[in-house]
């Protein structure tokens, strides 16, 4: 027992030593992200790696000036915010309906959307575009936040489809005797069982919207409307790279998303886990 209980110690401590090189190995691009965006422009290109001789904080004033983060903070801020309330409310409604309505049309529904997923961006940049432009969507963030809603609802669908499937009808049956409405049980009785999965979804939408460069590059052209990653974009010329502001403003882009990350991500396993179940 004794030889055993050593065995699996020994064997938890390679494998947890393991892991651990390997997170040190994926912090090290934010170790050249953070050290250097103090540095000068002249000790970045000539020693990258190095700590700092002396911290420049002026380059995070510089770089909140030329990008006009509040303004690019805002814009990103709206479009993630608006993005994420209609996603999370049309794909929950949309995946209850599909669950307890097991219709012909409801299947074929939901293996388009799954196979929409699969489905890659840069070959439909072109259509975009053009339907865009047809609709009168280019160039503003209602166009944008419409184009998110489009892209996100065949995943966040996904997952709702399989967290409803293990929400117990009984539940729903019993309220719907007690004289509760169809939205009424969908709200009161669902909705709050269906948390786990709402923050799920939030989390992985929130990272993907807030990053994105791709969309916005098509949609947007006023520079009143750039989002961050745009605004930090416009700091890499075609013949000058201003590293000096660009890493302090992707320190500053990418601050609030970490933050958010790090508060939320407990529910990330365990939501994804529970939309496994399958009724």
């Amino acid at each position: 027992m004794e030889h055993t209980s050593n065995k699996y110690r020994l064997s938890t401590f390679a494998a947890e030593l393991i892991l651990i090189l390997i997170a040190l190995i994926f912090l090290i691009p934010f170790y050249f992200l953070l050290v250097n965006s103090v540095k000068p422009f002249g000790e970045i290109l000539s020693d990258a790696a190095s700590w700092p001789a002396s911290f420049q904080w002026s380059n995070y004033v510089q770089a909140w000036q030329a990008i006009e983060f509040p303004k690019a903070f805002v814009n990103s801020l709206i479009v993630t915010i608006v993005s994420n309330v209609l996603l999370l409310l049309i794909s929950s409604m949309a995946a209850y309906q599909m669950v307890r309505h097991d219709t012909v049309f409801n299947r074929i529904l939901f293996v388009i959307l799954v196979a929409a997923m699969v489905v890659p961006f840069q070959s439909i940049m072109l259509p975009l575009m053009e339907v865009t432009n047809l609709l009168g969507l280019n160039n503003s963030l209602f166009g944008l936040i419409i184009c998110y809603l489009g892209f996100g609802t065949s995943l966040s669908v996904f997952l709702f489809h399989g967290f409803i499937k293990s929400v117990p009808l009984e539940i729903e049956q019993a309220a719907r005797v007690d004289g509760t409405s169809r939205y009424g049980v969908f709200f009161r009785i669902v909705c709050p069982l269906l948390q786990p999965m709402f923050v799920t979804v939030l989390i992985l939408n929130t990272l993907w919207i807030w990053n994105d460069y791709l969309m916005p590059s098509l949609i947007l052209s006023d520079p009143d409307l750039n989002t961050i990653p745009i605004a930090t974009y416009m700091l890499f010329g075609q013949f000058t790279k201003q590293w000096d502001l660009a890493l302090p403003a992707l320190v500053l882009g990418i601050a609030p998303i970490v933050i958010f990350f790090l508060s939320m991500q407990k529910y990330i396993v365990s939501g994804i886990a529970a939309g496994a179940v399958k009724g």
